[in-house]
């Protein structure tokens, strides 16, 4: 089954609609899909080069829309369905407290999620259920999935096919350890 899904995704990643295609696997999965992009971009990326960089700008841009649809989901479905779900088990005090430490750190949740393996649908609709401020949120949000798929596909137009195996075995490594980097240069700033 997983050898077909593969040929599937790379017989998919050479169509005519291949663009289109992960656009909207880069949309429901900033909101409720479980596969990343990077599935159909990879091999999109390794069958047309050239393409590279317009292939990671469609990524981002959809993924930032779908975020925006996670976001909406948060903030629509919390006030009719969570909130009242919280207030009946005495919860409704300790979500608020949740909300205002989530926001403080809002961005870099945001940050993170979007450039590391973690689930970033999980993020986009906890920022919309704490109301984390928008622009914020998408500012975040665009440089977060910008540097996750130009990454890739520098690395791909650069390197080709040889770094395609690093990539696909490494991906979820490779960007933790930027953030780790990322996140422990900003807290060298502060405490030098």
């Amino acid at each position: 089954m997983l050898r077909r899904l593969y040929d599937w995704t790379m017989s998919l990643s050479r169509s005519p609609y291949a663009l289109w295609a992960l656009a909207i696997v880069s949309f429901v999965e900033s909101s409720v899909f479980p596969i990343p992009p990077d599935v159909l971009m990879i091999p999109m990326i390794i069958a047309r080069p050239r393409r590279a960089f317009l292939i990671a700008a469609v990524a981002t841009v959809a993924s930032v829309l779908g975020a925006l649809l996670g976001y909406y989901i948060g903030a629509a479905l919390f006030d009719t369905v969570g909130r009242p779900v919280l207030d009946f088990y005495g919860k409704g005090a300790e979500f608020d407290s949740f909300a205002v430490t989530y926001n403080d750190w809002g961005a870099w949740a945001v940050l993170i999620a979007g450039i590391t393996p973690f689930p970033f649908k999980v993020i986009t609709i906890a920022s919309g259920v704490t109301g984390l401020s928008l622009p914020v949120f998408v500012l975040a949000a665009i440089l977060a999935r910008a540097l996750r798929f130009f990454i890739v596909a520098a690395l791909l137009w650069r390197f080709g096919a040889p770094i395609q195996d690093f990539i696909e075995r490494r991906l979820g490594l490779v960007f933790t350890v930027f953030v780790v980097l990322l996140v422990g240069g900003f807290a060298l700033l502060k405490v030098v």
